[in-house]
Order: structure tokens, then sequence, then C-alpha cells
């Protein structure tokens, strides 16, 4: 059963984020940030100016009291110590911001929004220092973990994007769509009323794993091989669109929240193969055996070479609202998921034990 955290929103919440002290923020339509501590209650609220809605939260790692907010095309940094007006203002994007990153070192910002546009912003010169581009509203962003240079996207034109910050042109790029046909020869009409816009990516903690949720109810899970990537792994995983994944402190537990309410914990590492000495190989390998083995009595089973129907969630949590975001945190010494719906209330629920 969820436990409510009430009293800190009179409007829907968008966002949520931990620091590495467990002081929980989120973000709420018309300009409303809270503050909660472990037990779930509101300890400092603010709204922010034009009373915008505040769509993305995320603290500093290195400085767990500076907290960066996003609302409209706006970037405020507070100290959570005091949470009164913001300590800067950054005006770097020119329409709404979707998402924020900050990487390892605290030395770089990146922010994602409706134009497309990834402006990463010098936190020490508080400049832009890269303008990255998708063609549609980039919807997510996440710098890797451990690689303070690196950072993937994804958005609504379907690409999943590999930047370095050296370069303002992407490293890779992979269209979902593109991807889908060309492992099923024979898509189905239905994929293409329902296109795999692509909504949030989540980066696991070694850095190389990331996958990506989208519209057609997919999670897909890529690797990282030097400058490009290979699509590891996907699997159905909601009725309605993915609107969030999040990787775990585990290796490779994740979990995704959907339109349809439900919130789903999957344990991919028996999927992820070992690393490879030679990738290109192995994936032609990988290629070859399953189209083989997808061939029964002279007939081609319609199972695209790494789709996993054998996936099956940890948890299933029936919350029955449409997630907004999903974060993990240590709340009490157990871990719990929170997640943030089309209401005013942020729901914990308890998770097992890795």
């Amino acid at each position: 059963m969820a436990v409510k955290w009430n009293g800190g929103h009179s409007s829907s919440v968008l966002c949520l984020n931990v620091s590495a002290e467990g002081l929980v923020a989120s973000g709420a339509e018309r300009g409303e940030l809270a503050l909660w501590d472990g037990g779930g209650s509101p300890v400092a609220q603010l709204r922010l100016p034009q009373a915008e809605d505040v769509t993305s939260v995320v603290f500093s790692g290195r400085r767990p009291s500076t907290l960066y907010t996003s609302h409209g095309e706006t970037i405020s940094v507070l100290d959570v110590r005091s949470l009164q007006e913001p300590l800067e203002r950054l005006h770097v994007n020119e329409e709404e911001i979707n998402c924020l990153s900050v990487n390892d070192t605290d030395s770089f910002l990146a922010a994602a929004d409706d134009s497309g546009a990834i402006k990463v912003v010098d936190l020490e010169s508080k400049k832009v220092s890269r303008s990255l581009r998708h063609s549609n509203i980039c919807s997510s962003v996440a710098f890797r973990p451990q690689r303070p240079q690196s950072l993937v996207s994804c958005g609504l034109d379907m690409q999943v994007m590999l930047w370095n910050l050296q370069k303002a042109r992407p490293l890779w790029t992979t269209n979902l769509q593109e991807c889908d046909m060309e492992e099923e020869s024979s898509q189905s009409a239905g994929q293409f009323f329902n296109p795999p816009l692509a909504h949030s990516i989540s980066v696991a903690s070694c850095g190389n794993i990331f996958g990506c949720g989208a519209q057609d109810g997919k999670v897909r899970i890529f690797r990282v091989t030097g400058v490009t990537f290979e699509h590891e792994l996907d699997f159905e995983a909601h009725s309605l669109g993915v609107s969030q994944v999040l990787f775990m402190p585990e290796a490779y537990w994740l979990l995704s929240g959907g339109n349809d309410g439900k919130v789903l914990l999957w344990d991919v590492s028996s999927n992820i193969r070992k690393q490879q000495k030679s990738p290109a190989k192995s994936l032609h390998r990988r290629k070859a055996q399953a189209a083989a083995s997808s061939r029964k009595d002279g007939k081609l089973n319609k199972v695209a070479s790494n789709e996993h129907p054998g996936v099956v969630p940890k948890l299933t949590i029936e919350h029955g609202e449409k997630v907004n975001w999903l974060l993990c945190a240590e709340i009490k010494g157990s871990r719990r998921v929170l997640v943030a719906d089309q209401t005013s209330s942020v729901s914990a629920y308890p998770l097992p034990e890795p």
C-alpha cells in the first residue's frame, strides 16, 4: 500500500529528486516547489516567479544544499537550507525546459527544451558551453555516471543520441522507428499509429547501459561501446506509453512508469550479455542465432532478434494514475519508490531488497 505525502502542493506534481543527504524535492504546476523530510512531511515550500510549472528538479551531487529547478524557460538555483528567492536565474533556453541533468563533477548542467535544444551550461562561468539539438521536442537528457563529458538524450523525433561535450554533433544516433522496422520486416499496423516517441532516458550506475521509455509502451535498453551504442534489448512494458524509466543503484534494476497507471520493477541483468571482446562480431552472431532460432516449421515467427517476450516484472504496482515522475530513495533505512502523478500528492511504495 502507498503512503501518501500530502500538504506540499495544491497542484499536480510533475518532478522529483533526492539529495545525497536524503532530502526530497518536488516540483508541481503553477510554480510550486516543496522539500520533504524522510517521514514524508513538507519542511519548506516556495512558489517560483510567474507561477510557471516546475518541470524538473535536480540536486548538485557535490553540494547537496544546491538545487537546480526548471520552470518555463528559466533555471533557478536555490539553497535548500533557506528556501527563499533563487540565488541565481539562468536564462539560456528559448522554450519550455523539460529536463535537467548535472554531471558527476558538478561542472556542467544540461537543459533539454521544447525546441529540441539541449543547452549545456558551464556551472563555473554560468555560460552556455554547448548547444546540442534534436529536430523535435527533447524530452529527456542524462549525463553518464563516471563520464562527465558524455551524455545521452531522447525526444519526440524518435531519436536517441549519444553526445560528447567536445563536439556539437552527436557521436551516434538511433531512430527508434527505423530500428523497429529493421528488426521486424512485417511491421504491425498498430505501430504506425503509435510511433515510438521517446519520453524518458536513464543511465545505469556503470555508465555504459541506458534505458529509454517510449510512447509505444516499450522499454529499450542500449549499451554504449566507445563512440557508438548498440540496441541490447527491448520488451513490452506498458499497455500505454512509458512516461518514465529509472535505473536504480543496483546494476540493471530498472523502474518504469506508464500512462496505464502502473509502476513496474524489472531486473534485466540476466538479459544483458557480458561484454564481449568484439562487439561487432558478437552482434552479428546474436542476429544470426536469433534468425535461426525463430524459424520453425519453415515459417519465420514475428519475434525481433533482441526482443525478450520472457522479460517479466519483479514487482507490479497498480498505482492507478498516469505517472509523471519516479524516484528511488532511502527512507528510514528502507528503500521506497516515490511516484508523482496527476494529483497533488506524492505516493511512497516499499521496494524489495536486491
